[in-house]
């Protein structure tokens, strides 16, 4: 495993959806999926995942991406995040926003998550039938 050239990602969320999210960065990606680490609330207190939150993070710069904004997952990244400037917490994670992620991490943070905020709202969208 590479080390990352930029922020590190901490993908949180319910069951197997992270891992799920950071296998398929890796399958799109390769490598570049090394600055991911996904990361499940499966039995876990919202403190107990804050504290492996913040281990993962480590003292550089990170972004921690959740599956929902409210609930376990973000509680504990909205506390990971407090008080730290070199972390921010984004929620509503898809897999266009962390492929963009690892092809960019090296951008300063905040730039950084603008980036992925409109990435991931951009990505979203319906299409209804021709006829």
């Amino acid at each position: 495993m590479s080390e990352p050239l930029g922020a590190r990602g901490i993908v949180l969320g319910h069951g197997a959806m992270p891992q799920g999210l950071v296998d398929a960065v890796r399958h799109i990606a390769g490598d570049a999926a090394d600055a991911l680490v996904p990361m499940s609330n499966r039995e876990l207190s919202p403190e107990m995942l804050r504290q492996l939150v913040d281990e993962a993070a480590g003292s550089g710069p990170a972004i921690i991406f959740a599956d929902l904004g409210n609930g376990s997952c973000g509680v504990a990244a909205a506390y990971s995040c407090r008080d730290k400037a070199e972390r921010v917490f984004v929620c509503g994670v898809n897999l266009p926003m962390l492929l963009d992620f690892v092809f960019h991490a090296e951008l300063p943070l905040a730039e950084l998550a603008e980036r992925l905020v409109e990435k991931g709202r951009t990505a979203i969208r319906a299409t209804t039938p021709t006829g």
